[in-house]
């Protein structure tokens, strides 16, 4: 994260709020991509963990990490850890997590692919 951007302090239950709040977002612009015939992605979730597997076989991993108060994503292109700042939830170089995610996702899907934060 850029010296300039300052982790936002939350306590553990306003962790567990935004992340799961993040989770079920993801979850639901999957099943519209689903309904609306865009692409075909399986998500699986248990607890703090998504996984998303694509057509191709490749998948994404979304995890929680309770410990450190961060939001991890690991896909094909690397693996990435953001924590919540200034209302977003920001990489070490200051990129946006659905921004990153919408950047993977349609990577992997051959798809464009369009993932927005919690209104």
């Amino acid at each position: 994260m850029p010296a300039q951007i300052a982790p936002t302090p939350l306590t553990d239950s306003e962790y567990h709020v935004k992340t799961a709040a993040v989770l079920a977002c993801i979850e639901v612009a999957v099943d519209s991509f689903l309904q609306n015939d865009v692409v075909d992605i399986d998500a699986n979730r248990a607890g703090g963990l998504l996984e998303l597997g694509f057509p191709n076989g490749s998948k994404i991993v979304l995890n929680t990490q309770p410990p450190l108060h961060e939001l991890w994503m690991a896909a094909r292109s690397g693996g990435y850890h953001y924590k919540h700042a200034n209302g977003q939830w920001l990489d070490r170089e200051g990129r946006e997590f659905f921004e990153a995610l919408s950047t993977c996702a349609s990577e992997q899907a051959g798809v464009s692919l369009r993932f927005a934060p919690p209104a």
